[in-house]
């Protein structure tokens, strides 16, 4: 054998080597136990499964609540199987121990470990808690989770939640929702003046300036303010809940909306019950918190798609706002942030985060999903 057949040779038998070598150790999991994180002694690690955590949750649906609620109530069961039942999560509906919109409080207080509902409800604490729900005109379901998980509006958001006691996770997103039922058609800007709605967070602000009353009411009483007259128009989620709720019967005007593109939900912890949790029960907590976020958004918009041919054969009048509602709506909106971003350090810095990724984000859906929309 000449010298340059003996390298070619060489060459190829020790590339099969390597390569071989390296299936051989694919074949082997990785022993993370060498390179330890936590020391053995390490008292937030459960050695011993016989050691049962307990927490209570409260949310503001109540029990079985399509989508919000049979959401949690999977997250409760979800949480009980991967911790092989080392972690319970005692789950109450709204008003079976904390009424619907003191979850907040209750938790911040440590009378409860944890509560789902919507950041929105919050805005009298911090203006800047309504952001973190999203913005009219704003982020949707996938670019908030974006910025959120990428953009730095988790740490935002669990910054200021701390001086609360607090520690948020992402919890669900509603999708886009409607523009909400009114008993009367809306044919102008004109229409919307005095109007009595339903309507909570930033939406209800941008509403306010077109001449709309914002009220706040919890889910249960909607229907039945809607009916006396109470109110004359509401906005709650999108066709799936609220077919369910028969705003159709009493307000059968609906119409498309631009106030609530992606709302974010929150799965919120009191921040000590968190850190004396052990690591594997806080990885087991974040890791079904991101299926609940995800199941979530896709629950609702698989269940939409369904329900609005459901309304369709119901005969509901759907609509869209007339262009001077629309122009409108967008004037008020830079009004109200500019409001508040003077008036609250806070809600300017979260805002700011804000608008510069929704700017980036706005640039490449018009190059990419805007385009394919137009076109498909």
């Amino acid at each position: 054998m000449n010298r340059r057949d003996f390298l070619t040779t060489a060459a190829v038998t020790s590339g099969a080597l390597a390569l071989n070598g390296c299936n051989e150790s694919n074949r082997q999991a990785i022993d993370y136990s060498k390179h330890p994180q936590k020391s053995i002694g390490d008292k937030s690690v459960h050695i011993n499964r016989a050691k049962k955590t307990v927490l209570k949750l409260a949310t503001s649906w109540p029990a079985h609540f399509p989508i919000m609620g049979t959401g949690v109530e999977h997250f409760v069961q979800r949480i009980k199987e991967i911790s092989g039942g080392s972690l319970e999560i005692k789950l109450y509906p709204k008003n079976t121990l904390i009424p619907a919109l003191a979850v907040f409080d209750a938790c911040s207080s440590g009378q409860i470990d944890a509560f789902h509902s919507g950041p929105y409800y919050w805005k009298g604490k911090n203006s800047a808690f309504s952001l973190f729900s999203g913005i009219p005109f704003g982020f949707t379901a996938e670019e908030v989770n974006s910025w959120m998980t990428y953009g730095g509006g988790l740490e935002l958001w669990r910054e200021y939640y701390a001086k609360y006691n607090l520690y948020p996770f992402l919890g669900g997103n509603t999708n886009i929702q409607m523009g909400g039922w009114y008993r009367k058609p809306i044919e102008s800007l004109e229409d919307m003046k005095g109007l009595k709605m339903r309507i909570p967070g930033l939406g209800g602000e941008v509403f306010a300036k077109l001449g709309v009353n914002p009220v706040l009411l919890p889910a249960g009483e909607i229907y039945t303010s809607l009916e006396r007259g109470v109110i004359d128009a509401t906005e709650w989620v999108g066709p799936a809940l609220d077919i369910k709720m028969g705003f159709y019967k009493v307000a059968p005007y609906y119409y498309s909306g631009w106030h609530e593109p992606g709302s974010v939900l929150e799965l919120t912890f009191n921040k000590q019950s968190w850190e004396k949790l052990a690591s594997e029960h806080k990885s087991m907590i974040e890791v079904a918190s991101t299926e609940l976020n995800s199941n979530m958004t896709h629950e609702f918009h698989a269940e939409n798609i369904k329900a609005l041919q459901q309304l369709k054969e119901l005969d509901v009048k759907l609509s869209q706002f007339p262009q001077d509602v629309m122009d409108a709506g967008k004037k008020a909106l830079k009004e109200v942030l500019a409001e508040q971003s003077g008036a609250n350090k806070d809600f300017a810095r979260v805002y700011s985060s804000i608008d510069n990724y929704l700017n980036l984000s706005k640039a490449w859906s018009d190059v990419s999903l805007g385009y394919f929309l137009n076109q498909r």
